[in-house]
């Protein structure tokens, strides 16, 4: 089973740009499906973004506009670039594929906090 590690997260101010990283163990260029979700403290996981293997996208309304998810096949990593960001964005952020999130499995995530 691929493994998945987050990074990129940090403090950063309203109005602020992250962008995060989620590196596979090995290729993930047969991959169909993958995605960043986010947890905030006392609320359940949600869909952030998701991209297909043919590079079509798809966000949660509260993201649209702002952030915008990419996958480079060749590096094995998929990437979340989040602008403008909001306090209520503040959440513990991380990738999956889709078989994984079936199976239950997550990554640590990273930790994103927007604050000022």
């Amino acid at each position: 089973q691929v493994q998945l590690v987050e990074s990129g997260g940090g403090l950063v101010q309203p109005g602020g740009s992250l962008r995060l990283s989620c590196a596979a163990s090995r290729s993930i260029f047969y991959v169909y499906s993958m995605g960043w979700y986010r947890q905030a403290p006392g609320k359940q996981r949600e869909l952030v973004a998701t991209i297909t293997s043919s590079t079509n996208t798809r966000y949660a309304d509260a993201v649209k506009g702002r952030f915008t998810i990419s996958r480079d096949n060749a590096k094995n990593t998929v990437y979340l670039q989040m602008n403008s960001l909001k306090p209520e964005d503040t959440a513990v952020y991380y990738c999956n594929t889709e078989a994984r999130k079936i199976q239950g499995v997550w990554g640590q995530g990273t930790q994103v906090t927007v604050s000022s």
